[in-house]
């Protein structure tokens, strides 16, 4: 025990880290880039990570926000998985471009319920975050003004639907469990007829990292979640950390980011990671912090998670795909 090092709590929240949604996407890419070698071009941040975005360039990736940034090469072109408005796949299939599509199975799921409750007659209401790629994406799936987006309580007051018999929701699936279920309450409170997505939309892993740093926070003098800026599931962390009892929570994105004044008086840190965040930025963060406290680590689990997401056909085949 260093004598001249302040003593710090770690409590490591589980689970925490990526999904098996987030595993998936970055498993496409670098199997793509096996199989068919280097460029393999990737419209949008596969999952919000610098890190990770970074890595995979090293490894031949080329990130694009358009598909007209993109040469007719025949080289694959690899979807985020946020998922796509429809017109992306269409534009890919009228260019003739080779595509995979890493959306996430439970991205996906909400896109095909947007699209039965249209093709029912319903008009369809969405809970997320105006501009995430991911709710680009679903409001995609159908033609203009089909979708009406709310974010907010304030939102569903000054809501306005063409026939409140023929209505129903779906959200993104990375909010916060508790401000969501405010908005599906004021929802339902205004339009007692509207329709429910079959399941809940909220994906288990966001479910998990939440109610994990849920079970930490009230023990914690100050919070730290392993994220990117603009990754939704991260930024819900944070909050969840200080709506639960937490004096005081912040976002890193790597060990270099930590701010020592911040962390001075802190006896106790929560530690988690955002859905989109690797193990790997975990330990360096705990080993930055151990430079400078004499450090006991305790994880705290809430559940086993094993979930697992099958890659693309097309990537499992042996057979090399002819370029060219």
């Amino acid at each position: 025990m260093d004598q001249n090092k302040e003593n710090m709590t770690i409590l490591l929240a589980a689970p925490r880290g990526f999904c098996a949604g987030v595993d998936r996407a970055i498993q496409i890419v670098e199997k793509a880039l096996e199989k068919y070698g280097a460029p393999v071009y990737v419209r949008h941040e596969i999952v919000h990570n610098k890190y990770v975005v970074e890595s995979l360039k090293e490894q031949g990736a080329i990130f694009v926000e358009e598909l007209d940034e993109i040469p007719d090469d025949g080289r694959p072109v690899i979807f985020s998985a946020h998922g796509v408005p429809k017109r992306v796949p269409e534009e890919a299939a009228s260019r003739e471009m080779f595509y995979i599509d890493a959306t996430c199975p439970l991205v996906s799921k909400v896109h095909k319920e947007a699209e039965r409750h249209y093709a029912q007659g319903n008009q369809v209401i969405l809970i997320g975050h105006n501009g995430h790629p991911e709710v680009v994406g679903t409001m995609g799936q159908l033609p203009e003004g089909a979708v009406l987006l709310v974010e907010t309580i304030d939102d569903v007051a000054t809501l306005e639907v063409d026939d409140e018999s023929k209505i129903s929701f779906c959200t993104q699936t990375t909010l916060s469990v508790d401000d969501t279920a405010d908005i599906v309450d004021a929802l339902q409170e205004k339009y007692p007829n509207i329709i429910p997505p079959h399941r809940e939309d909220i994906c288990y892993a966001t479910t998990n990292r939440q109610a994990a740093v849920k079970e930490i926070a009230e023990n914690c003098d100050a919070m730290m979640v392993i994220g990117a800026p603009n990754s939704s599931n991260s930024n819900r962390l944070v909050e969840v950390g200080l709506v639960y009892g937490c004096k005081k929570s912040t976002l890193v994105q790597r060990a270099d980011d930590i701010d020592w004044e911040w962390l001075e008086g802190v006896k106790t840190l929560g530690l988690t990671a955002g859905a989109s965040a690797p193990e790997i930025l975990v330990v360096e963060v705990v080993n930055k912090i151990r430079e400078r406290y004499d450090v006991d680590v305790q994880e705290v689990t809430i559940t086993q998670e094993n979930v697992v997401f099958n890659i693309p056909r097309v990537l499992r085949d042996q057979e090399v795909r002819q370029q060219g």
